[in-house]
């Protein structure tokens, strides 16, 4: 397991945007989405590359492609902010779903939807989703991708609480973690502080 907080100025500098109560449903929305799109250069610096061979204007010459596919797997709904940044970046990678919705006496995640590719053994899964609280949804996700066929898992994440981590640490064994920020703790309700807010509602205009 390995936890990477990615303390570049420009996502934090974004991220100050992003946790400000007065930033609109908009500039939200592009705010969560540009952090997503700067920190999967992090989160896939290690991918492998393959050699081929390719004709420039000018002379032949030799290039690279990924060697393995891409799935981005969003959680819904909050995870779906993240997206659009990553596929602009990997076009041609596959898109996965996963719906979850949090009980409000227990506070444990239960599906709703399942929608993935066939076999994800062969792909680098990027599983999505702003808040890392309890770590509930990330774990019963990391369950059902594993259940694909998944072996290399990475969460990207905007902000995390300390417990979620731990959480996630000792469940989650062999998936990497990416955060902008680990932030103080959980309130009573499990909500992160001082974290976003309820970032599902501040992305889709339902706060």
């Amino acid at each position: 397991m390995q936890t990477f907080v990615i303390n570049h100025p420009l996502i934090q500098t974004k991220l100050t945007k992003a946790r400000s109560k007065d930033t609109d449903t908009k500039m939200f929305r592009e705010t969560i989405n540009e952090i997503a799109g700067l920190m999967c250069y992090e989160a896939t610096k290690d991918l492998k590359t393959s050699p081929i061979d390719i004709e420039t204007p000018m002379s032949k010459t030799t290039g690279y492609v990924l060697s393995s596919g891409i799935v981005i797997a969003p959680i819904m709904r909050a995870g779906l902010g993240m997206v659009d940044a990553i596929h602009m970046l990997m076009p041609n990678a596959k898109v996965g779903h996963i719906g979850l919705y949090r009980d409000e006496t227990s506070f444990q995640p239960e599906t709703y939807y399942s929608k993935l590719p066939k076999d994800l053994s062969e792909s680098t899964v990027l599983l999505l989703d702003p808040m890392l609280a309890t770590g509930g949804s990330v774990i019963q996700s990391y369950k059902i991708l594993k259940e694909g066929g998944a072996k290399d898992i990475r969460y990207l994440g905007i902000v995390a609480s300390p417990e979620g981590i731990e959480t996630i640490e000792k469940n989650c064994p062999d998936m990497k973690i990416f955060v902008a920020a680990v932030d103080e703790g959980l309130t009573d309700n499990k909500f992160i502080t001082p974290g976003l807010g309820d970032a599902g509602d501040r992305l889709f205009g339902t706060k």
